[in-house]
């Protein structure tokens, strides 16, 4: 079922997010400028999210980027059918979903995996960033037993801590990578040039957003120099990891 696509990024990747903030009118204009900070300051991929803007947002950045990064899409809350809709049809690579395993307050089922595994059939090139027992999401399932379902269903799994742009704590890193063995695992959030080292001498990459950020708020433009640095801070590692 897996596809392997992750290997996509070849390396250690930066993956920043477009959170679609700003103004009615100019979200559309914002995102575009971003990836264009993205591309230029040496992250390697992007992901498109509805988190501030709508729907049609996103199909609109994806129509217009211009970007060698590699794309992909999130659509909250979870909404798989859709990511793989767009997808396939505006030319992104992957999706990042906020769970792919596990059984959670505001989802007490779980994902509806027979829907999920047809989607992916119908979309077989696209790769998943997938998370389990993700921020925001209080679980009432096992963490093992979720991440090694995860593996089944997600090119690489996301850990993420508390919430959005709060570190994600080393020891939870430390224990999802017990578990997932050599599987591509993703740190979702609050990475910096700080704790780079640390995270990602476990990890295999990261997702980066709101720390790129003007005062680390989401609703705030990308600070170019913050993309700079933690590109530097990983860099200066790769070569080492």
């Amino acid at each position: 079922m897996l596809n392997g696509g992750f290997q996509a990024f070849k390396r250690k990747p930066l993956i920043g997010m477009i959170h679609l903030a700003g103004a009615n009118g100019e979200k559309v204009k914002r995102a575009l400028h971003e990836l264009e900070i993205f591309e230029s300051e040496g992250l390697d991929g992007a992901i498109v999210e509805n988190y501030h803007g709508g729907r049609q947002d996103v199909i609109q950045v994806l129509r217009l980027a211009k970007t060698k990064l590699v794309m992909g899409i999130n659509i909250l809350p979870n909404e798989f059918d859709l990511a793989f809709a767009y997808v396939g049809e505006y030319g992104a690579r992957f999706i990042q979903l906020d769970y792919v395993a596990g059984c959670y307050d505001k989802a007490p089922r779980g994902i509806d995996f027979r829907e999920y595994v047809m989607a992916r059939r119908r979309h077989p090139g696209v790769f998943v960033l997938g998370g389990v027992h993700p921020k925001y999401y209080e679980p009432f399932s096992d963490l093992r037993e979720d991440l090694c379902e995860a593996k089944t269903r997600a090119e690489a799994v996301v850990v993420t801590g508390e919430g959005t742009g709060k570190e994600t704590p080393l020891e939870k890193i430390k224990e999802f990578r017990r578990h997932l063995g050599s599987h591509p695992l993703i740190v979702g959030a609050g990475l910096t040039p700080q704790n780079a080292y640390a995270q990602l001498r476990i990890a295999d990459g990261a997702i980066v957003g709101s720390s790129l950020k003007e005062d680390n708020d989401t609703q705030k433009p990308v600070d170019r120099h913050k993309v700079r640095d933690l590109v530097q801070a990983v860099k200066e590692l790769r070569p080492y990891r």
